[in-house]
């Protein structure tokens, strides 16, 4: 018997027309997986409508596939040997559909790859091997099928195996076997036959078999994607459960976890299951949930490590392999969604290094532009630091999608973080986040009692504008509502906590320095619970992100006032002509991001 627990996903893809589709019809048939009469309703229902049965029908559950007689979506197809169970993703092998092979592959252990004897290696060869060993799949078994079209004959079989293992030599894949076999006469699916006596290796069943079972990744760092925090109020419950999937290692009570890209950690103080009893440990694979015994504010998107293993990399710069699939190309200066993990962050194309021709791997095109199913090495520059790893080192946490325009449109591997300009801050902030003094009040203990989400509003702006005029303003209107707010000027911390690198001419040179002190001070003020108004000339986007690197982005407003903004994203408020108007689009804003609340 199989035991249940005993499951793989495999892929098998190829050019189109190299007969993949035709290879699992008959491996299924000649194991008897069908379902009772299927081929025999299969063989009739060609007959009557004259055209010669293929075992390909066995699988085109799509009408517009059978009337085209290629395979658009990847197929999933179901069958058990005596060893274990297997899910057999036909993959696409049409260049129009290459966005759905790779969805089928994402989720596979290994793979097939079809070669058409009597048409040799193709483009889509290549091309389906080089995105299946950017997926991590490593265990590849290539099939040179169609023997029959080219007489069995071996020096076909040999000429085939020596391109394409010269061809996955140079990325790094090594082949478990060559096996040549003919869909349509079932020689070497599932038994050797005298058609190819020079052939003595495995059986496409066999070498099925013959894959290896990933274990789970238990061995590896416990890294667990953050993909929210609940809270249930309802009947007095003050537990914050932080709730994720583990993708690899495992955590239980009392181990200590920080989260990046922040820095902050907690110890675990509680396994949470839904009506279930409390397990010892969250491993690789399993939904988790679990509670801190100290309540550090923790969003979505950041990446839970334990303390004790070595860290994700965190930063805002990263050299990556990616393939494109958008009809549009990717072009540098274009906002795109980058996904890794549970988080989605703000990217752009720093560099293109190079961009690969992946059905004959030929690079060092200098391009402007990753086109249509480029594949290409690429530096991308996100907006904010986020964690991940190389995929050498957590495979899960070095894979990322791009998203353009709502749809994924491409994806790729983490090769290797990059330094930028705000890592050395990071890391000061990492520090202080360490040796935090957590108050026994926690943040949204304060929030409830003052009644108001505790929130630095930045307004910006060129000088003389009226940013000062516009930030009492806004202090009076919030204190007349009775909320805890308190205006500060960049200058309250120029001239105090400043004071030793303010020096007459040095103001631009300094002015990171004086960014990054003005947050630190704003980031205590927001921990006591206040609504800051805070004043700064011409802040740039880089600028802000030296404040959001020290306070959380999510608790800062900006604020453009006048004419020619930087590029900044801020509310843009072009004048003061109509000052009540201008204060109630802001507090309109703020009601909307519940910072105050609507009466």
């Amino acid at each position: 018997m199989v035991e249940k627990s005993e499951s793989m996903n495999i892929v098998i893809a190829g050019h189109v027309d190299h007969g993949k589709s035709t290879v699992i019809g008959r491996l299924l048939a000649d194991t008897g997986s069908l379902p009772e009469g299927k081929l025999e309703q299969v063989r009739e229902t060609c007959r009557r409508n004259s055209r010669p049965f293929e075992y390909a029908f066995l699988l085109d559950a799509l009408k517009d596939e059978q009337a085209q007689g290629i395979t658009i979506d990847s197929a999933r197809v179901f069958f058990k040997t005596e060893k274990r169970h297997y899910i057999i993703m036909d993959a696409p092998g049409h260049i129009e559909f290459l966005k759905n092979m790779v969805t089928g592959a994402s989720h596979a252990e290994a793979a097939l790859l079809v070669i058409d004897a009597n048409e040799g290696v193709q483009e889509n060869s290549r091309r389906h091997g080089y995105m299946i060993s950017m997926l991590g799949i490593r265990q590849i078994v290539v099939l040179v099928n169609k023997m029959d079209l080219v007489d069995y004959k071996q020096e076909v079989f040999d000429s085939i195996v020596a391109e394409y293992t010269e061809f996955l030599d140079g990325i790094d894949v090594k082949a478990k076997a060559f096996i040549p076999v003919s869909g349509t006469e079932g020689d070497t699916i599932a038994a050797l036959t005298d058609k190819i006596p020079w052939y003595s290796g495995q059986t496409v069943l066999e070498s099925l078999d013959n894959f290896k079972k990933e274990p789970p990744p238990v061995d590896k760092p416990f890294r667990m994607p953050v993909q929210d925090v609940y809270k249930f109020t309802q009947s007095g419950d003050q537990r914050r459960i932080v709730a994720g999937t583990v993708d690899t290692g495992s955590v239980k009570i009392g181990d200590e976890v920080v989260f990046y890209p922040s820095g902050k950690r907690s110890t675990v103080q509680s396994l949470e299951r839904f009506n279930s009893p409390t397990p010892d440990d969250f491993s690789a694979g399993q939904a988790a949930s679990l509670t801190l015994d100290q309540q550090i504010y923790i969003a979505r998107g950041q990446l839970a490590a334990r303390a004790d293993q070595p860290a994700p990399s965190v930063s805002k710069r990263l050299r990556v392999n990616l393939f494109w699939m958008g009809k549009q190309p990717m072009v540098q200066g274009k906002d795109y969604l980058l996904k890794v993990g549970a988080v989605k962050e703000p990217v752009q194309i720093e560099e293109i290094i190079s961009v690969m021709d992946a059905s004959d791997l030929s690079s060092g095109q200098k391009k402007n532009t990753v086109e249509y199913h480029d594949v290409a090495e690429v530096v991308l520059t996100c907006r904010h630091a986020i964690a991940f790893d190389t995929v050498d080192v957590v495979p899960s946490t070095g894979r990322f999608v791009i998203v353009d325009d709502y749809e994924i449109r491409g994806g790729g591997i983490i090769r290797e973080p990059l330094a930028d300009e705000q890592q050395q801050m990071r890391q000061q902030v990492m520090q202080r986040n360490r040796n935090w003094a957590v108050s026994a009040i926690s943040r949204e203990k304060r929030w409830e009692r003052y009644n108001q989400k505790a929130t630095m509003i930045m307004v910006t702006g060129k000088g003389n504008v009226g940013k000062k005029t516009l930030a009492r303003s806004i202090e009076q209107l919030l204190f007349g509502e009775g909320k805890l707010v308190y205006f500060m000027g960049i200058a309250n911390v120029l001239y105090g906590v400043d004071a030793d690198i303010k020096k007459p001419g040095t103001d631009q040179t300094h002015r990171p320095e004086h960014l990054r002190r003005l947050g630190e001070v704003a980031n205590i003020l927001l921990d006591a619970g206040i609504i800051l108004v805070i004043t700064a000339i011409g802040l740039t986007q880089k600028e802000l992100e030296i404040i959001q690197n020290v306070v959380d982005s999510d608790l800062i407003e900006p604020i453009w006032l006048g004419d020619d903004p930087t590029d900044i994203e801020a509310l843009h408020v072009p004048n003061l002509e109509d000052l009540d108007g201008t204060l109630d689009t802001v507090k309109q804003l703020l009601q909307n991001k519940g910072v105050i609340f609507k009466l």
